[in-house]
């Protein structure tokens, strides 16, 4: 323990001499970090789809840098500090626990979710159950919360053959849109709801839609990818290739997976 408190306050040592002697580092702001802490954020991401644990831990380091510069510059402004920080999350996660530092019984997962729900609710002041999603986040990723947060207080689906139902009933709802012709307003209506409902069956059957999308993207990449260097190698190009040539390259990369 001992070690990483050491390492801890050797980065918040580092922050400091930064922010006094290096140009970059003097010239952020909050605002300025923001969209480089969403880019850090992102590349986590990707290494936690690839499962790579270096880069995972690479990815970590950088995240806990912005935190400690975010809270480097609210202590220059007299906002909060470091400590400050470290102490709220320390007094949630032991309010949000009752289970564990208090006398609240609880049987599972799901029950020890549902009651950080609640508590949320009542110590936030929260007027809906909904309020706690992000207004930013990725449309995907906003719709799986939505319906996690809407099932903690019931109101939910009872079991993945009801979804399974809405999906097929959204499907021809969006195709009856296009076979009116409709505007392309109601058409994005009707796919919008089509995709919602996908996304509840992905939240019935425990797979993540945004994980699921995001490996489909690096699959399709790599037969692409494929599929061109082949073609390069028997110096044609793509443009001049028909589907029923390309197919060829496409079906033997999805063998070689």
């Amino acid at each position: 323990m001992e070690e990483k408190l050491k390492a801890f306050r050797r980065l918040l040592e580092i922050m400091d001499e930064l922010r006094k002697k290096c140009p970059w580092d003097k010239k952020q702001t909050l605002q300025s970090l923001r969209y480089l802490t969403i880019e850090e954020t992102y590349e986590l991401s990707d290494a936690i789809i690839e499962n790579d644990l270096e880069s995972i831990k690479n990815e970590l380091g950088d995240l806990i840098l912005h935190v400690v510069f975010y809270a480097k510059i609210a202590s220059e402004k007299k906002a909060f500090d470091i400590g400050d920080v470290l102490n709220y999350i320390n007094e949630k996660l032991i309010t949000r626990h009752p289970h564990i530092y208090g006398d609240v019984e609880v049987a599972s997962a799901e029950e020890v979710k549902d009651n950080w729900e609640k508590i949320k609710i009542e110590n936030e002041g929260r007027k809906s159950v909904l309020g706690g999603v992000p207004k930013s986040l990725p449309p995907l990723v906003k719709a799986y919360r939505i319906q996690e947060k809407a099932s903690g207080v019931g109101f939910d689906w009872d079991n993945p053959g009801q979804v399974l139902e809405k999906i097929q009933e959204e499907l021809g709802e969006l195709k009856n849109e296009m076979d009116k012709n409709s505007n392309k307003e109601n058409i994005e209506h009707e796919f919008g709801d089509l995709l919602f409902a996908l996304v509840n069956y992905a939240r019935f059957i425990d797979v993540n839609p945004e994980d699921a999308l995001e490996r489909t993207n690096k699959k399709f990449i790599k037969r692409f990818q494929y599929l061109e260097e082949k073609a390069r190698r028997q110096g044609k190009s793509l443009f001049d290739m028909s589907l029923q040539e390309m197919d060829v390259f496409w079906n033997e990369a999805k063998t070689k997976e």
